[in-house]
C-alpha cells in the first residue's frame, strides 16, 4: 500500500493572536518532513466557513508551498469543489496545471461537491443541482486540460466560448483524478467514471472488502470515462497516532481525531452554527463529558490507527488485504502537538512503513497487468468531445479593434448563447473588419 497524511487544518476555539499562523507553518514543517520519510501523498482538503473543522480555504496555495519544500511527495487535491458556483472550470484547470508544472508532475486531482450548508448556501450553490453540476464541470475540466484549443461548451451549470487553457499540466492527458466518497454509492459512481475513490467514511475492514469489490466489479463491467485517463485506485482515510506505549499513544491523539469526528458531524449534520460565535470546542468538551466509552460513534474501528507499532501493522494489513490502494492518515485533528505528530510520523516511517513499501511494486504491476483489457474496454465505450477543426476555431478580436471599428464596446453575449450564437456574433465583427 501507499501511505498519505491528510490535512483539514482544524483550529479549535479560542483563538490566539498567530494561532493560524504556527498551524499553517507546522503543517509544512510536518509536510516536508513525511517526503524525508518516504511517504507518499499529502491530501489538503477545500473548505469555506466551517470555523474549527477546517481553514483551508485556498488548498492550491498551501499545495503549491509544499511543493518547494519537497522532492518527491505527490500534492493532493482531497478535493477540489467543483460545482462553478464554488470555482469556474477553467480557472480549476488553469490552477491545477500550474501546480502540476512548479511541482515537476506531482499532482493528484481529487473532487467534490460537499454536503455543508455552510459551503452551499455561502456560494449559492443549489443543493439539487451539486451532483449534476460537479460532474460537468469535472468532465468539461479535463477537455480543458487535454484539448487543444478547448472547443467552447453550452452546459446547464455554465458556458464559455472556445478557448485554449494554459498552460497544460506535465502529467498528460491530465493528473490523476478523484472523487470524495462517503458513502457506498459514492463509491459506485467513482467506478463507473473511472475515478479514484477517495473516501471517508471510516468503515472497518469487513465494510471495505465490500466497497472495494463493488468498485472493481463496476469498473470492469460498466465504466466510461469522465476524463480521458482512469485511475481504478481506492485511499481510504484512517485516524493516525502511533507510540510504544499504546495508552501513550491514545492520549495524545484520541480526543484530537474525536474533535474531528464531532466538528464534521456538526457542520454536516447536527449542529446550529453562529458564525463568528459558537465555539465547537466547548461543545464539543460538554458533549464528551457525557458519552461513555463507545458511544456516540467516536470509538471503535474509527480509532484503529491510533496505538502501537505493532497495532497500527495490524489495523494496516486489513485494508491491504480488502484490495485498499492507499491509507492517508489524520494526524492533525484537535488538539494534537505538532511535536508529537513528528514523532509519531517519524515511528511510523522507522518500524511499520517499509514491510508494505517492500510489496508495492509487485502489486502495482500485477494490478495494471489485469486491469488492462477493462480499461480498453472503457475507453471503447467514452463518447469524445469533438475536436474543432482549424477552419472551425473562432477568432478573438481584440477589444480595442472591436471599439475603435465600431465606435463602442461589443454587447456582452448572453451566458446562456449557444456555440452556434457564439460563432455568429464573431462573423459578424468580422464581417464589419
Amino acid at each position: 500500500m501507499r501511505f498519505g497524511i491528510f490535512y483539514e487544518h482544524q483550529l479549535p476555539r479560542p483563538w490566539t493572536e498567530g494561532l493560524e499562523q504556527k498551524l499553517f507553518q507546522d503543517a509544512l514543517d510536518q509536510v516536508e518532513l513525511a517526503d524525508r520519510l518516504g511517504f507518499d501523498n499529502v491530501w489538503e482538503v477545500e473548505h469555506h466557513f466551517l470555523e474549527e473543522y477546517s481553514h483551508s480555504s485556498a488548498p492550491e496555495i498551501f499545495l503549491a508551498a509544499c511543493s518547494q519544500r519537497t522532492k518527491t511527495i505527490r500534492l493532493g487535491h482531497g478535493i477540489v469543489l467543483m460545482p462553478p458556483g464554488y470555482n469556474h472550470p477553467a480557472r480549476v484547470a488553469e490552477r491545477i496545471a500550474t501546480l502540476d508544472l512548479v511541482s515537476n508532475g506531482r499532482v493528484e486531482w481529487g473532487t467534490g461537491e460537499s454536503s455543508a450548508w455552510a459551503e452551499l448556501g455561502g456560494y449559492g450553490v443549489p443543493v439539487a443541482d451539486k451532483r449534476p453540476a460537479w460532474r460537468e464541470a469535472v468532465e468539461q475540466c479535463a477537455n480543458m486540460l487535454a484539448m487543444d484549443p478547448y472547443p467552447g461548451f453550452n452546459g446547464q451549470y455554465f458556458q464559455m466560448p472556445a478557448r485554449n487553457i494554459v498552460p497544460k499540466p506535465v502529467q498528460r492527458p491530465h493528473p490523476p483524478l478523484w472523487v470524495a466518497c462517503s458513502n457506498r454509492e459514492t463509491i459506485k459512481l467513482a467506478a463507473r467514471l473511472g475515478i479514484g475513490a477517495l473516501t471517508f467514511a471510516f468503515v472497518d475492514p469487513a465494510e471495505a472488502t465490500q466497497w472495494v469489490e463493488d468498485y472493481y466489479r463496476i469498473f470492469k463491467e460498466e465504466c466510461v470515462p469522465i476524463g480521458h485517463a482512469v485511475n481504478p485506485n481506492i485511499c481510504m482515510v484512517s485516524s493516525f497516532g502511533v507510540h510504544h506505549d499504546a495508552e501513550e499513544a491514545r492520549r495524545r491523539f484520541q480526543q484530537g481525531f474525536r474533535f474531528f469526528q464531532f466538528a464534521l458531524g456538526w457542520h454536516y449534520g447536527f449542529g446550529e452554527h453562529v458564525p463568528g460565535r459558537t465555539s465547537i470546542w466547548e461543545l464539543f468538551e460538554k458533549a464528551q463529558a457525557n458519552l461513555a466509552e463507545g458511544q456516540g460513534g467516536i470509538a471503535g474501528a474509527a480509532e484503529g490507527g491510533i496505538g502501537t507499532p505493532d497495532e497500527l501493522r495490524a489495523h494496516l494489513k486489513k485494508f491491504e488485504s480488502c484490495g485498499v490502494d492507499q491509507v492517508a492518515f489524520i494526524q492533525q485533528g484537535g488538539r494534537n502537538r505538532h511535536e508529537h505528530i513528528c514523532e509519531a510520523l517519524e515511528l511510523f516511517a522507522a518500524e511499520v512503513m517499509g514491510e508494505f513499501k517492500e510489496r508495492e511494486a509487485e502489486r502495482v504491476a500485477q494490478k495494471t497487468e489485469a486491469l488492462a483489457p477493462y480499461v480498453e474496454a472503457a475507453f471503447k465505450r467514452k463518447e469524445w468531445m469533438a475536436p474543432l477543426a482549424d477552419a472551425d476555431i473562432p477568432k478573438v478580436i481584440a477589444l480595442g479593434r472591436q471599439v475603435a471599428e465600431t465606435g463602442q464596446a461589443p454587447a456582452q453575449p448572453q451566458r446562456a448563447a449557444s456555440r452556434a450564437a457564439w460563432r455568429e456574433a464573431l462573423e459578424k465583427a468580422e464581417a464589419k473588419s
